[in-house]
């Protein structure tokens, strides 16, 4: 028989229906029956039908005509709220967050082993592209209850030394997850949820924290019917571990508290596990402290830090690329000979991404040619020096990549179970500074890339250092142009100046000194991330501003990598020959950047510059210096 949910202020309510040509109508005072029937004062509920409501998809929160019948726009098991005429919205009701439900179907599957997970399958996990199985070599049960064992057969922290009788030991694991559960803040999103969930499924899957198979498998039918648990964002000092997130996520599984589910949308826990034919986890000795003890908040969140930052670095170089082509830079600073003098392979990288897409006999441009022969020397540091600055963010965001890599296929909780040895250890594994440190890093580096592109964006909008109109708008004075844009540049750089303070060099003693170094390495995930979402606006303005600037040297054409690019700016924002409405362009071209557009346009033409041009080093020859033109034909530069 078809059945709906239906949350009416404080509680959520079963309604069976066996007729479903009946109205929303019908449904709505089925539903205020059953809540009627439950209050000693009818809820102050006069008569049902006379009370006026409204009825709204929790999901969503579309709203529902009386006159509609079920079957056409309710499927079994739909979440809805009934609001009635006069209240406010019951204040356990959590809309669903715009932009954040568009999970994919999921079709395909990874497998898990605790070790061979990475930070791209970890942002695709949480992107809802895979459900997830886990192969399972070995699973450590316990077989320690006779013993006297942190966490197991003692309290927690501070009652560590507090033996806790076998009756208790399921009440033990139960309490240690809903006290833990002390996070405030926004949850998480679903998409950083699921990344949260899976990796904690990967973790207990290298089979040393002491779960069962039977929990396991729970967790994993949750993962796979994206059943997600309220997780706040804040609370955690990364160490004992990510305590409170990671109670949070537990405490759903459990059927408490609130979960999510592209089904219901926000509701009661054990409403949502219901509705998918799932049942709460029942905790055994120590399975509670294996669920929340470990750093996979700081790792999944850096996961996508570093993932995000990958992508907008390299796409950074394009964007320079395009910037030094308007302002007709000098493509000599980027010569393979002088960064072969100073070997950073980052360095060596970006160097080698300008040469692909600037003018060469490979791809040759009428803007560089246009400049051929003028007086100019060298550029200024923020295009000269592109390579030293926008290189060691490369070179930085690989070594978080190894850490963030190692981090996620780590036993990160405690105590530690070893069955070979027979033997349960307590150990440090849960503190996080690796990944903190780590994140802190990753912010301070990639921030440059903002920094040095926020100047860019003023030589292109500034007609003494531009040879352009001012602001890059006909009418100047009539029209404002991207004076305003540079401004948002400019706030968005300041910001992360702050946030790039590290987090990590903080320490807060807890748990009455037993916790007495922690890593606050959640706070430094979290900050890495807003840094890196303004680095990817700042350069969203500069590759709007340097498009804007190719408008004023038309009918001149960049090289084919760079013309694509521009083509691709172009099929989401027109040119600016007026002023208009701009943060809609800003947000388009950002999303280019979030999806990678920008590098998929110019990779096929980097990677085919690196394969079949130019060689990197070129050793010095006796024959060096003559005067006899070179056997074959090398890349032009410009101002020589």
């Amino acid at each position: 028989m078809p059945r709906f949910t239906v949350h009416i202020r404080d509680e959520w309510l079963a309604v069976p229906c066996r007729d479903t040509s009946n109205t929303i109508q019908w449904l709505g005072q089925e539903a205020l029956k059953r809540y009627v029937k439950n209050k000693p004062d009818n809820g102050g509920i006069k008569a049902v039908k006379d009370t006026r409501f409204v009825v709204r998809r929790c999901q969503g929160l579309g709203l529902l005509d009386a006159d509609d019948t079920i079957e056409d726009v309710l499927e079994d098991n739909d979440f809805v709220e009934l609001a009635i005429e006069g209240d406010t919205m019951s204040p356990d009701f959590i809309p669903c967050e715009p932009g954040v439900s568009h999970l994919y179907p999921l079709t395909y599957f990874i497998s898990m082993d605790g070790n061979s997970l990475s930070s791209t399958d970890l942002v695709n996990l949480g992107r809802g592209l895979y459900k997830i199985k886990v192969m399972i070599n070995k699973l450590y049960l316990l077989s320690c209850l006779a013993c006297v064992v942190y966490g197991i057969t003692t309290g927690f922290g501070k009652f560590a030394r507090t033996v806790i009788p076998v009756s208790k030991l399921k009440e033990l694991q139960e309490n240690l997850v809903r006290s833990h559960s002390a996070g405030v803040g926004n949850p998480l999103s679903p998409e950083r949820t699921r990344m949260l969930l899976a990796l904690r499924i990967n973790v207990l899957a290298k089979g040393h924290s002491g779960i069962s198979l039977e929990t396991l498998h729970a967790m994993i039918q949750a993962f796979n019917a994206s059943c997600l648990s309220f997780v706040p964002e804040k609370g955690t000092v990364g160490a004992s571990g990510d305590l409170a997130p990671l109670s949070h996520l537990a405490l759903g599984l459990m059927g408490e508290g609130k979960m999510w589910s592209p089904k219901s949308g926000w509701a009661d826990a054990k409403y949502v596990l219901e509705a998918h034919g799932l049942k709460p986890i029942t905790l055994k000795p120590k399975e509670g402290l294996a669920l929340i003890n470990g750093t996979q908040m700081i790792t999944s969140l850096g996961a996508e830090a570093v993932e995000r930052a990958q992508a907008i670095a390299r796409q950074a170089d394009i964007i320079a690329a395009l910037t030094l082509e308007v302002l007709k830079g000098t493509t000599k600073a980027f010569d393979s000979d002088i960064h072969s003098l100073r070997p950073h392979p980052g360095q060596i990288e970006v160097a080698q991404r300008f040469r692909s897409l600037l003018d060469s006999d490979h791809h040759p441009s009428q803007i560089a040619e246009s400049h051929r022969f003028c007086d100019r020397v060298q550029d200024a540091y923020t295009m000269r020096c592109c390579p030293q600055v926008h290189g060691v963010a490369n070179d930085t965001i690989k070594f978080v990549l190894n850490i963030i890599n190692t981090e996620i296929n780590s036993a990160t909780d405690n105590p530690m179970v070893f069955a070979e040895r027979g033997e349960t250890i307590s150990g440090g594994n849960f503190h996080g500074e690796y990944p903190a440190k780590a994140l802190d890093f990753l912010a301070i580096a990639v921030h440059e890339l903002a920094s040095i592109s926020e100047r860019r964006i003023e030589r292109l909008c500034n007609p003494s250092l531009s040879e352009l109109p001012a602001f890059l708008v006909n009418e100047g004075g009539l029209n404002s142009g991207f004076m305003i844009a540079h401004c948002t540049a400019a706030s968005l750089v300041s910001e992360n100046k702050v946030l790039c303070h590290p987090s990590s060099v903080d320490s807060l003693s807890t748990s009455a000194a037993t916790e007495d170094h922690v890593s606050m390495g959640g706070w430094a995930a979290r900050k890495a991330l807003r840094v890196i979402e303004h680095v990817e606006q700042v350069l969203a303005i500069e590759l709007l501003t340097a498009c804007q600037g190719i408008e004023f040297l038309r009918p001149l054409r960049t090289t084919t990598p760079l013309e694509k690019v521009y083509e691709l700016v172009r099929s989401v924002v027109k040119p600016w020959f007026k002023d208009r409405f701009m943060s809609p362009d800003i947000e388009a071209v950002q999303r280019l950047l979030l999806d990678q557009k920008v590098w998929n346009v110019a990779k096929p033409y980097i990677d085919k510059y690196q394969t079949e041009y130019i060689p990197e080093s070129r050793p010095i020859s006796p024959t060096a210096f003559s005067l006899d033109p070179p056997a074959s034909p090398r890349k032009r530069v410009r101002h020589e």
